[in-house]
Formats: structure tokens, sequence, C-alpha cells
């Protein structure tokens, strides 16, 4: 199985064009990812289904045997640990078909993005409101 020929403009075109028991399981990590991430925004970006906040939180798609979630997780110990066994070669994750899909981890590390999003923005807030020293004092 590949990923359909031409590019979908919309996650439920992206679904329709996979057979059906991989249909499910999109449904299933797509009704996952908006529970974690309500107020993101679902998009077709790189040509898979993504969820965007104040940036891209997430993106998953279908591949030959194994559903794909990216980007790697990084910077929770417990959920990078929890992730381990599905990480392949650049840390993105793969979750085989032969395999029951983790949609409770899906769901704790598309909550992760989301905080990691919000702090981002945050940061970026604040750093914009501290004042910067004068060169002369």
């Amino acid at each position: 199985m590949t990923a359909p020929s031409s590019v979908p403009s919309t996650v439920d075109e992206y679904i329709l064009g996979f057979p059906e028991a991989v249909q499910v399981m999109l449904r299933q990590i797509r009704e996952v990812v908006r529970s974690a991430a309500p107020d993101a925004e679902e998009i077709i970006s790189y040509r898979m289904p993504a969820l965007r906040q104040h940036g891209v939180l997430v993106y998953y798609a279908a591949f030959k045997s194994h559903i794909g979630f990216y980007p790697p997780i990084r910077g929770n110990p417990e959920l990078e640990r929890e992730a381990a066994p599905f990480a392949g070669e650049k840390g993105n994750l793969r979750f085989p078909f032969t395999e029951p899909i983790p949609y409770a981890l899906i769901s704790r590390l598309t909550a992760f993005r989301v905080a990691q999003d919000c702090e981002k923005v945050m940061n970026k807030a604040s750093a914009r409101r501290t004042p910067r020293p004068t060169p002369n004092g």
C-alpha cells in the first residue's frame, strides 16, 4: 500500500485513499489527536494530515506497513521512554499494522506537543516584553 497518488486537500480525502482497515486506524488517530488538541486546526502538510495551533503540532500518515507519527518527541524523558519501542531511524514514530496502535500514547504525545507549542509562544511573548539593556547601563 502507498499513499494516495493525488495530493489530498482535506484529511477526509487523505483517509479515503487507503483500504478500509487502514481508514479505521487513521480515523481513530484523527479523533485522538483532535481530542488532545481541541484548539488546533486540521491541515494537509507535506501530503499528510497535521494539526496546527501556533505551529504544526503533529503529523500522521499511513505507509505500507505502519502509521508514521511526527515529529520526534523531545523534552519529556518519560514519554520518550514510552515511545522508544516505536522510534524509527530519525526518531519519528512507526506504529506497525501488525500491533495494536497505542492510542493513549498518541494522545499523551499530542498533548505534550500542545504544551510545548504554548510554551514556545509564551517565551516569545515574554522575550518581546523584556527590556533590553542599553549599552551604557
